[in-house]
């Protein structure tokens, strides 16, 4: 989508050519891209890949060495203090402060970004996020999945435009990561911008838009239906016996560009549909194996741009 099919209101981040090194060694390549206003946005790639310093670019939190952008309407090289001002940054590690209640956290942070009364903005946090009755509890005892409330309390009590999102759910188990993104898609709704990365495939298909970065080149974006279409990918699932034979049998072979096992199944994709047909045929009817023909899911999609990404690194 270019800037010329949607009114420059609904666009929070535009950015063009951002490209950054560290020591001598491209993070981010000559990337380019938009993010519309209410829009969650959701980064993967592998670890090193430039994430992260993709995000903070694109905020105005890091300088690119070549590029332009706006983010909020502010020009990210000569407006970066006043993008900070309006943007909420939560971390993978927890940052408050262990020794304080969870109403003390939040009444300081309140009172360091200038919230008008902020005991009712704690207050008012606190019954938002279900952390009634446990105000007084110190923020070190709290569960991991808690403490993520907490967190993602502080980083909007301010009402940012903008939520940047490291990792949020780390270590988090299944309820307290689902009751985290019906919290971030609740704020979304409300205008709120959301910039996450992540490793979990499940969270990548809450966000509405999602990009995939290997070794500071973006290689894929759009929503997950767009990705998924875009790779060309066909897909086999094998089910039965010998699968770990079956693996290293098919990994060389014509038409195959992924491998992979799937708990107790097996599969089988590539972008040359008739090369990989041909592979497959010659094993359909093996006995004791299943063969189903099916759409390729989105980890099917990332596990093979990881695969070309660290090929084309190397």
């Amino acid at each position: 989508m270019t800037a010329a099919t949607v009114a420059a209101p609904d666009i929070a981040i535009e950015v063009t050519g951002l490209s950054k090194s560290f020591n001598g060694r491209e993070v981010v390549h000559d990337l380019s891209m938009q993010v519309k206003r209410g829009t969650i946005y959701g980064f993967l790639g592998p670890n090193g890949s430039g994430k992260t310093t993709t995000i903070r670019m694109l905020c105005g939190l890091l300088t690119p060495d070549s590029g332009t952008g706006t983010c909020l309407g502010f020009d990210i090289r000569r407006d970066a203090d006043k993008i900070k001002r309006r943007v909420g940054y939560m971390t993978q590690r927890f940052s408050l402060y262990q020794d304080l209640s969870v109403r003390e956290n939040l009444e300081f942070v309140a009172r360091l970004y200038g919230v008008r009364d902020p005991r009712k903005a704690a207050r008012d946090m606190i019954a938002r996020l279900g952390l009634n009755g446990r105000d007084e509890q110190l923020a070190g005892e709290l569960s991991g999945g808690w403490k993520q409330r907490l967190a993602l309390g502080a980083c909007t009590l301010p009402n940012p435009q903008l939520l940047l999102l490291d990792e949020p759910t780390a270590g988090v188990d299944p309820k307290a990561r689902r009751d985290f993104w019906n919290e971030i898609h609740a704020l979304a709704a409300q205008g709120l911008t959301v910039l996450v990365s992540t490793h979990y495939m499940d969270e990548a298909e809450r966000c509405h838009e999602i990009a995939y970065i290997a070794y500071g080149h973006l290689l894929a974006h759009g929503t997950v239906e767009q990705v998924i279409a875009a790779s060309s990918l066909a897909t086999w699932t094998v089910t039965g016996a010998d699968l770990n034979e079956l693996a290293a049998d098919l990994a060389d072979k014509p038409g195959v560009d992924m491998v992979a096992p799937f708990g107790t199944s097996l599969h089988v994709s590539g972008r040359d549909h008739a090369a990989l047909e041909a592979t497959v045929s010659s094993y359909r009817d093996r006995p004791g194996q299943h063969w189903q023909h099916g759409a390729p899911s989105l980890e099917d999609v990332f596990i093979d741009l990881m695969t070309r990404a660290r090929d084309n690194f190397q």
